[in-house]
């Protein structure tokens, strides 16, 4: 193919005749075509030519390249000091490849003197001053494309020219302030916080360069009080670094400036609420309540507040039935207050779910949910949310076909949509905890295909557990022992599924299930707050099972005990250490570097 292309274009070339320019750009192609086949000799023979009476810096480039790559150096010298003489108007670009020349074989102070001589003989203009920088930089010379650009500033008399480039060239001299004060400067100037937050996100990667970043926007803040652009980009630093609690400080600060009428600031309260940060999430919502409780966004507000404390008490185990009553209590408030309407009817879902997991009072909580069905009936969406939690509450109560009907029917009214495909998710569960396992699996391969990642993947794991761990028996009772097990923990029946899942490790020490056993068990007592009897279960796991796909939860749930629950920082330390230097791709990477450094004291200021 490559021959073809070649005689195609000499075809051109003798058929163009003396016609000048069609002579000079068909001399100019062929070479092309030559120095990508790495034909050196014709290619020089050609650009040799044609840059006598033409300029085009690709074609001097290659040039060069390739009279190095021949060792031709006198014969390459003497050619770019003539064309320097002859073609004043492009002599810095002889110079720049006469520098590249010297360079390669071995002269670098020469190389250098030239590569200067080129910078000063750009004319008045800025433009070649940039397409200078780019190939120095090309030529692995930032400093040199850094003095290009001040040259094109000096010029022009302006120092804001070129800060994204000179940004990105002060990043690679491993200059972090100066890099910094470009993109603050680049920002306030011309107020476009994106393009300034894409590049803090590509360029400081290490954690020294982000603590500088977050010294000197504090700085500015105190120095520029009314320069809202640094608040905004510490509100995204701290939200990068997940520091909601710093990033509501800020928010509050612009809130009252720019009378934003807490729209930012629930939104904030909102992603601190998806990080499992609820203290500071339900700050946020409190400081909403106290400050806009004549607008809109009032009562909602009230609704998050309680959630994310809600949400709280969830995750910490034991759970404190207190803490629960005192939910349900703020709940009943809320609906006093505001009574049952459309911005409410979402309160007595999750009072539902309090009185049927956490209380085991089912009747209320299927009163509830009739309420918010019949209240909310303008908005089917809801009403099938409704429906599904319904389907839960039945399945707790030992009801698996209720379930199923009220979870088929959500099926069938939001055909292809996300609640459908997780009402079709919840069918799936329900045939695996009844043991008809080839029915959930055709479920499962359906879903496997779902628009939402978070559904696709769910059914993909528990098609996959099924696969694995059915067929190795005829009658596949280990299978259907776990799937019962699961079934109970769902149920809330923890003693009882505790004690089936030691009879099954004692039954089955050598079972594929095996280490989702040990892993099932180490989570439930986590919940039960019996940390030694967890750490049990996790060491049994790691060492047994490290090799395999839950040896890196195990060994970081390992970390987090010991760091939480026994306060033993040199242990916890220790396992997050192994963990990063073992499991180098583990989802858990990012965390437990987090971890480990402010156990050693890192981010301490």
């Amino acid at each position: 193919m490559k021959g073809k292309i070649i005689r195609g274009l000499i075809y051109s070339f003798l058929i163009s005749g003396a016609a000048g320019p069609a002579l000079a750009q068909g001399e100019r192609e062929l070479a092309q075509e030559y120095f990508k086949t790495g034909d050196c000799d014709k290619a020089t023979t050609l650009y040799n030519t044609y840059l006598q009476s033409d300029f085009d810096r690709l074609s001097l480039r290659n040039y060069v390249e390739c009279m190095q790559r021949l060792k031709k150096w006198s014969e390459a010298e003497q050619f770019l000091k003539k064309r320097t003489k002859t073609n004043q108007e492009h002599a810095g670009w002889y110079q720049l490849y006469w520098g590249a020349l010297l360079e390669a074989q071995g002269k670098a102070q020469d190389g250098l003197k030239k590569y200067r001589q080129a910078i000063a003989s750009l004319g008045e203009g800025i433009d070649q001053n940039r397409e200078m920088a780019e190939e120095f930089r090309r030529l692995q010379h930032p400093e040199l494309s850094l003095i290009a650009l001040n040259d094109a500033r000096t010029k022009a008399k302006r120092s804001d020219l070129f800060q994204l480039e000179v940004a990105s060239i002060y990043k690679e001299l491993n200059e972090p302030e100066k890099m910094i004060d470009e993109l603050l400067s680049y920002g306030t100037r011309y107020q476009n916080v994106q393009i300034v937050q894409n590049m803090f996100q590509d360029f400081l990667k290490g954690e020294k360069e982000q603590l500088l970043l977050e010294k000197i926007l504090y700085e500015r803040i105190q120095a520029y009080p009314n320069e809202g652009f640094y608040n905004e980009l510490l509100i995204w630093y701290q939200v990068q670094k997940k520091d909601f609690y710093k990033a509501f400080v800020q928010e509050r600060a612009l809130d009252k400036r720019f009378n934003h009428k807490g729209e930012r600031l629930y939104n904030l309260g909102m992603l601190a609420l998806q990080n499992e940060d609820y203290a500071s999430s339900g700050q946020i919502f409190d400081y909403i309540i106290k400050e806009y409780q004549k607008e809109n966004i009032y009562s909602v507000a009230r609704r998050m507040a309680i959630f994310a404390r809600e949400q709280q008490v969830r995750n910490t185990f034991p759970i404190n039935q207190e803490e629960v009553s005192k939910l349900v209590k703020q709940y009943h408030k809320l609906l006093d207050d505001l009574g049952i309407n459309p911005r409410t009817v979402a309160v007595l879902r999750n009072l539902a779910s309090l009185h049927a997991f956490y209380q085991n009072d089912f009747e209320k909580a299927v009163a509830a949910l009739d309420t918010a069905i019949q209240a909310g009936k303008q908005d089917p969406l809801f009403v099938d949310h409704c429906k599904l939690d319904l389907g839960d509450i039945y399945l707790l109560k030992g009801e698996p076909w209720e379930a199923s009907l009220l979870y088929s029917q959500v099926e069938k009214s939001q055909k292809d949509n996300v609640l459908g495909y997780d009402a079709k998710l919840r069918n799936a569960k329900l045939h695996y905890y009844k043991g008809d396992f080839d029915l959930a699996k055709e479920v499962l391969n359906i879903l496997k295909k779902a628009t939402t990642r978070e559904i696709a993947n769910d059914a993909n794991d528990l098609s996959l557990l099924i696969m694995d761990n059915t067929g190795l028996d005829s009658s596949e009772v280990a299978m259907r022992a776990f799937a019962n097990i699961e079934l109970l923990l769902f149920q809330n029946n923890t003693h009882e599924a505790l004690d089936s899942l030691q009879a099954m490790l004692k039954q089955y020490p050598k079972h594929s299930l095996t280490d989702e056993l040990l892993w099932m068990a180490a989570k439930t007592y986590v919940k039960l707050d019996s940390t030694d009897a967890a750490l049990k279960n996790l060491f049994d796991l790691y060492n047994q099972f490290g090799h395999d796909i839950l040896g890196d939860d195990a060994l970081f749930e390992i970390a987090r005990l010991h760091e939480e629950k026994l306060n033993n920082r040199e242990l916890a330390m220790k396992y997050y250490q192994e963990l990063l230097e073992k499991y180098p791709g583990s989802i858990f990477i990012a965390e437990a570097r987090k971890r480990f450094r402010t156990l050693r004291g890192d981010l301490v200021n």
